[in-house]
């Protein structure tokens, strides 16, 4: 039988994580540049008496401060788990028309001035660390051991939060957890469901950059030149047969060409053309195997088109991140908690998918049990009146989705600490 949310969110509590998610969706801030968000985790979690660090973090970009906090609150000899949350926002103008809509400009990293919201939940996955860091903090007499809260910059970046927090020594400095865990709003669930996937959940994504050289010249006399733009062409006509013709079809992959850059006058043959491409698997090998494919086909290809070897096309692996591999026990141990918390009818098993979280890297490549659980985040009546209207309904990084911040924090903070008394050693 269902239960009843238990004591672990109070109305008050609850009013309070809403005000607060409100605030923070009115004010997001893009990638690497998150510091009134990080300052202001930093005060409420100090609020809570927990040990924490400001700008903790190490961009390879050495003119970035990260601003990630790590918070401690240490509760005798017992096992350590590491708990996540992003705060970074998107580049989005947004357009929801709710009271509490982002009005935001601010420079992005080209010192462009560009609209901001959060548009992929990290301000619910701020408000629901520091609902669940209150509520541990109010049941320390139920649990021993170490609970590390890592509030992240920089999820959506290219040079991500995860990494910096990681390079700057997170295990070294504090503790290596014998856990991490995390969790995502889902865009396609109701609120107060949660859903997991044991093993691979989310893709390794590489990026990739393509120079695709030529010979340039006047578009008038193309035979005294070497066409880059056709070539391009016929690369990217060629990278859709990798995962056709090439792969085992029942390992899942995905290569994408997301933007193309070259020429400047219709009468002109440029010199090179620029391809940005996105590799997505599960597994290590797979990537091997698609990045050689690509790195075969540019290269036979620029031969095929009569270039130098030193005109060939120049392939570049410009940034990784791992798949997101969910350690089956630990789902295990999770979903029954989540069942028992919020009925067994309110969590499912879900499906992988192709999106990509650089949260894999807290794990150390399997090393250390970790698991991100997805929690429904719109509200029902909403998606009935998409579906009943036949419209799409709005998914991550679209500038109309709107959480049911209440309902979600609602589930959320209860099946969140239940989790983290399960893995604490409850008593």
């Amino acid at each position: 039988m269902q239960r009843e949310y238990p004591e672990f969110t109070d109305a008050e509590q609850l009013d309070r994580l809403v005000k607060i998610y409100q605030a923070l969706h009115a004010a997001p801030e893009l990638s690497h540049f998150e510091e009134k968000t990080g300052a202001f985790m930093a005060n409420n979690l100090r609020a809570l008496h927990y040990a924490v660090s400001e700008r903790f973090g190490r961009y390879e970009n050495p003119e970035w401060t990260c601003h990630g906090v790590v918070a401690v609150l240490k509760n005798g000899d017992g096992p350590t788990v590491l708990y996540r949350a992003d705060m970074d926002a998107l580049p989005l103008k947004e357009q929801t028309g709710l009271p509490y809509a982002s009005q935001v400009m601010m420079p992005n990293e080209d010192g462009e001035i560009v609209p901001v919201m959060h548009a992929c939940g990290h301000d619910l996955h701020c408000t629901l660390l520091l609902g669940v860091a209150e509520t541990m903090q109010t049941l320390r007499a139920r649990w021993r051991g170490t609970l590390l809260l890592v509030v992240q910059p920089a999820e959506e970046g290219t040079d991500t939060g995860a990494a910096a927090i990681l390079r700057a020594g997170l295990y070294e400095e504090f503790a290596r957890p014998d856990h991490v865990i995390a969790f995502h709003g889902r865009a396609d669930a109701s609120a107060g469901t949660m859903a997991y996937v044991p093993g691979y959940a989310m893709a390794d994504v590489t990026s990739i950059r393509i120079t695709v050289r030529g010979v340039g010249g006047h578009g008038a006399a193309p035979h005294l030149c070497k066409d880059p733009i056709v070539l391009s062409a016929q690369i990217i006509l060629a990278l859709q047969t990798i995962v056709s013709r090439e792969l085992n079809p029942l390992e899942p992959a995905v290569i994408t060409v997301g933007a193309i850059h070259g020429g400047h006058a219709r009468n002109v043959i440029p010199e090179e053309v620029l391809l940005e491409v996105t590799v997505r698997c599960y597994k290590q090998t797979v990537r091997e195997e698609m990045i050689g494919a690509i790195e075969r086909l540019c290269a036979q290809l620029g031969r095929a088109a009569g270039l130098a070897e030193e005109r060939l096309p120049r392939v570049d692996v410009i940034l990784s991140s791992p798949a997101v591999y969910n350690d089956p026990e630990l789902v295990r141990r999770a979903a029954e908690m989540f069942g028992n918390v919020l009925g067994p009818e309110r969590v499912t098993q879900a499906t992988p998918v192709m999106g990509s979280e650089d949260f894999a890297l807290y794990g150390l490549n399997h090393q250390i049990p970790s698991a991100l659980f997805w929690i429904g985040a719109v509200a029902p009546e909403r998606i009935s009146a998409y579906e009943a209207s036949g419209r799409v309904l709005p998914q991550l990084h679209a500038s109309n989705y709107i959480i049911d911040a209440r309902n979600t924090l609602r589930a959320g903070v209860p099946a969140a600490t239940a989790l983290l008394l399960e893995l604490l050693g409850k008593t």
